[in-house]
């Protein structure tokens, strides 16, 4: 299983990124879609995240700003970003958790990372 993360770039304060994350491989089924992002010396920390139902939810930095969605027919879950501040420069990686043909349970995998730089 791979996931592939793209959509990052410069943008200036204020202004709209759309990320997306395609999930690719033998998949049979996936739970929970995320996103995270981290900055140097920090910790990974969860921006959103979108269950396998409707449920969403979302760390209270980005609330109102950051929207998660997900296309299942397609494997795909993006995170819309607008309103964007400096303090949103991170690289960005999103996380699912997925059960494969050959396996019996969930397994979780993580995509490669995209820069988002926020700055003027």
């Amino acid at each position: 299983v791979q996931l592939q993360a793209s959509g990052g770039g410069l943008v200036q304060p204020g202004g709209s990124l759309r990320l997306s994350c395609v999930a690719s491989g033998s998949i049979l089924s996936i739970s929970r879609m995320a996103w995270y992002r981290q900055t140097p010396g920090n910790q990974r920390e969860m921006v959103a995240v979108a269950t396998g139902g409707s449920s969403t939810g979302y760390a209270d930095s980005v609330k109102g700003r950051f929207t998660i969605s997900r296309d299942n027919a397609k494997n795909t879950v993006y995170l819309q970003m607008n309103s964007l501040k400096p303090e949103d420069t991170a690289v960005y990686f999103c996380n699912a958790g997925v059960r494969t043909y050959t396996s019996i349970w969930y397994n979780e995998y993580w995509g490669q990372g995209t820069q988002v730089t926020v700055s003027s």
